[in-house]
């Protein structure tokens, strides 16, 4: 027995050491949970380094989104602001085009009514050798129609033009204008020998000629206490006398319908008009 004994003790130890030598891992396996260690750190920091950028994407998100907001107002404001001037705008408009339409339906610088406007358009449809402009009022016998060369005697087929512009002017709402009747020739002198002695110059036989227009529209019906005369000869050419189509244009008679409180009518030619 005693010999079993001692074996078995000699026994013990090294299942002591075997026993002990379990509880201490491997360097391998050391080594491996070592490196998963720092791998997993690694993880982490990395993870809280994407964190930190979400949190600061998320930062600028909400700055561009409050600087987006901040110009959206802005330009809602200008847009606004741009649509209450343009209603301004059409408004303006809208008021203009009420006061053409009305400066069309009546001239604003001519004293006529619009049926009396309306009346001589007609007329100077009638005869092409009369002239109205509507802005004005201002009417233009050429002296073709109305004279002989070199004479102040109104031919007998000129009376009817003048009979029905004289009905014009003693209607009711144009009997109250005055009216002057101003002469005018081209440039070519005075050559005839009869037409000098009765004349004398082109300024004679201008004023010679609206004083037998007066006359005529006297007869007409139209009181002389409403009429006046001009000569202006050669001088106030509506064209530049070069050509006979010109030189007819320039011999002239002209109407202006004057308002009741008119004391003269000036003379504007046309500054477009080249009369060297």
């Amino acid at each position: 027995m005693s010999r079993c004994l001692r074996i078995c003790l000699l026994t013990l130890p090294l299942v002591s050491l075997t026993a002990t030598g379990c509880n201490h891992p491997p360097k391998n396996a050391l080594r491996q949970s070592q490196l998963r260690a720092h791998q997993l750190y690694e993880q982490n920091q990395q993870l809280a380094m994407e964190r930190n950028g979400i949190g600061m994407t998320q930062s600028q998100l909400a700055a561009e989104k409050a600087r987006l907001e901040q110009q959206y107002l802005a330009t809602k404001q200008s847009l606004d602001a741009a649509n209450a001037r343009l209603q301004n705008l059409q408004a303006s408009n809208g008021q203009l085009e009420d006061r053409i339409k009305m400066m069309v339906g009546k001239p604003s610088n001519s004293p006529l009514s619009e049926d009396s406007t309306l009346r001589l358009k007609k007329l100077k449809e009638k005869y092409p050798d009369f002239e109205f402009d509507e802005q004005t009022g201002v009417s233009k016998f050429s002296t073709d129609l109305l004279f002989n060369s070199g004479s102040d005697e109104i031919r007998p087929e000129a009376i009817k033009v003048i009979n029905e512009f004289a009905s014009i002017m003693n209607q009711s709402d144009s009997k109250h204008l005055k009216v002057l009747v101003s002469g005018h020739t081209d440039d070519r002198p005075v050559a005839k020998k009869t037409t000098q002695e009765k004349h004398h110059d082109n300024m004679g036989l201008s004023a010679h000629r609206a004083l037998s227009v007066l006359r005529t529209l006297r007869k007409s019906g139209i009181a002389e206490s409403r009429m006046g005369v001009s000569g202006y000869g050669m001088h106030q050419p509506i064209e530049a006398n070069k050509t006979e189509s010109s030189r007819s244009r320039n011999r002239r008679v002209e109407i202006f319908v004057l308002a009741p409180d008119a004391s003269i009518a000036g003379w504007d030619p046309d500054p477009s008009v080249d009369l060297r």
